[in-house]
């Protein structure tokens, strides 16, 4: 297939983050949007009216229509609208979290193996610029913190909020330290549902880095931030509004360019302060055009059918202990 030609898509799941996937993909120059489907066909209807795309009423006439599926329903359906998708020979993109369970996910991974078809997990924080402006930044986290704080909406309050919004830090910490995970503690409070409204766990790693991941869907104040500790470097991350800021320590006679330079009297050093510059990129249109790369150069896809299977497998295990405390 040649690269200036547009990959054919189809989206299951007319729902909030559904919308949003059917109007970047009605405008992106790399996929063309076959049709959605949604058990709702109110809701579909409404959604390919806004978007001019068509309504399909049987997702296997979807499946047949398109090079991929966009998976954006409920996450008790992503296994089997995945499967039928994957043994048809189609690559599939899955909202997160990859799947409900554990095994359902490994069954997705070997399946698409298998079939040399590639997945794609919806960490769409993976795109967000202000992690993409550590592009080209050695990364190597000694300790990482975390605070993902949401208000409360409806949506979502069947999946603890550990599933719902830590998972989006789970797997940013998994991809930045690259160590395997050996020790999890975790503390949880059901507040306003029968599961954990607000979260804490701290995560142990491998190779020595700590990450303290705090997320709460019952705040009033929002925040999506992450602070970075490593050797000789200070950087924080603020997701939601948009910015990237790093300290370094580097020695006087070293190139000292940034946008303040702040001496240490009485020593040889001097800190390094850089606000970064952020690409100019929609993080749904990013991670849209990175799948239809993966698909073209069959390549692994950024963030894999594996790392959603991974950052589910930490989530389950940090909700495991937070199940005996709510």
């Amino acid at each position: 297939m040649a690269n200036t030609q547009k990959l054919k898509a189809g989206l299951i799941g007319a729902g909030h983050i559904g919308r949003f996937h059917t109007r970047h993909l009605s405008q992106h120059v790399d996929w063309d949007c076959q049709g959605i489907f949604d058990t709702d066909k109110d809701r579909a209807a409404l959604v390919a009216t806004e978007f001019g795309v068509p309504v399909v009423d049987d997702y296997h006439k979807l499946i047949d229509l398109c090079d991929a599926l966009f998976i954006t329903c409920p996450t008790k359906f992503h296994f089997s609208y995945a499967k039928s998708a994957l043994e048809a020979g189609k690559h599939v993109f899955i909202e997160k979290p990859i799947s409900t369970t554990l095994e359902e996910a490994e069954e997705l991974v070997t399946l698409a193996g298998k079939r040399g078809l590639n997945i794609q997990v919806g960490h769409v924080e993976r795109f967000n610029p202000a992690l993409a402006a550590l592009d080209g930044v050695l990364l190597e986290p000694r300790f990482i913190e975390a605070h993902r704080l949401v208000s409360f909406v409806p949506r979502g309050i069947d999946n603890p909020v550990v599933h719902e919004n830590m998972i989006h830090d789970i797997d940013i910490i998994l991809s930045l330290v690259k160590s395997p995970v050996t020790e999890i503690q975790a503390n949880g409070l059901a507040v306003i549902s029968k599961l954990a409204d607000i979260a804490n766990a701290r995560l142990t790693f491998e190779n020595g880095c700590v990450a303290n991941v705090t997320a709460s869907r019952i705040s009033l104040n929002p925040m999506r931030k992450m602070r970075i500790f490593q050797h000789e470097h200070y950087i924080t991350i603020d997701f939601q509004k948009g910015s990237t800021e790093m300290y370094a320590l580097k020695n006087q006679g070293s190139d000292l360019s940034g946008d303040r330079v702040i001496p240490l009297e009485g020593s040889d050093k001097a800190i390094v302060y850089t606000n970064r510059e952020l690409p100019q990129l929609d993080a749904m249109f990013a991670e849209q055009a990175a799948f239809a790369r993966s698909i073209r150069l069959k390549q692994t896809p950024v963030v894999s059918g594996h790392d959603g299977m991974e950052a589910l497998r930490i989530a389950d295990l940090i909700n495991q202990q937070l199940l005996v405390q709510v």
